[in-house]
């Protein structure tokens, strides 16, 4: 048996925005809007290693404050393959107005990262 993740899938009360984020800064190729009569409308996004992250949009979405240290999915991450991709990305992205919730650095992990927070509060860390 051959299991893989096909994908991610966040809610967003601002579909158009959320998909023009990720196509900007982390190159996501889309598809097709899929709209049905029910309210839920929906966009699959692909990155380049194969990644795809469902964004969805409905009538009925109840707004949630963007929390710290709860359950479910805490961050999405993305890989730019060098340090000085990931202090460009993050500068260029908080310049165009999105939050930095940590500075580029070396983590306790290994890691040399930032945090960034997407439209939606989502917690992105871009990593090398």
């Amino acid at each position: 048996m051959n299991i893989s993740v096909t994908h991610i899938a966040l809610y967003t009360n601002d579909l158009e925005r959320t998909r023009a984020f990720y196509m900007k800064y982390f190159n996501a190729k889309s598809n097709e809007k899929y709209v049905n009569a029910k309210g839920f409308s929906s966009y699959f996004l692909s990155f380049d290693s194969g990644a795809r992250l469902e964004i969805m949009a409905h009538e009925l979405l109840e707004y949630r404050e963007p929390k710290d240290h709860v359950n479910g999915i805490h961050h999405i991450a993305f890989s730019v393959g060098s340090k000085e991709n990931v202090i460009t990305l993050t500068n260029q992205i908080v310049q165009d107005g999105y939050p930095l919730l940590s500075a580029p650095r070396e983590t306790g992990d290994g890691y040399f990262e930032s945090c960034i927070s997407d439209p939606n509060g989502i917690r992105i860390e871009i990593t090398e």
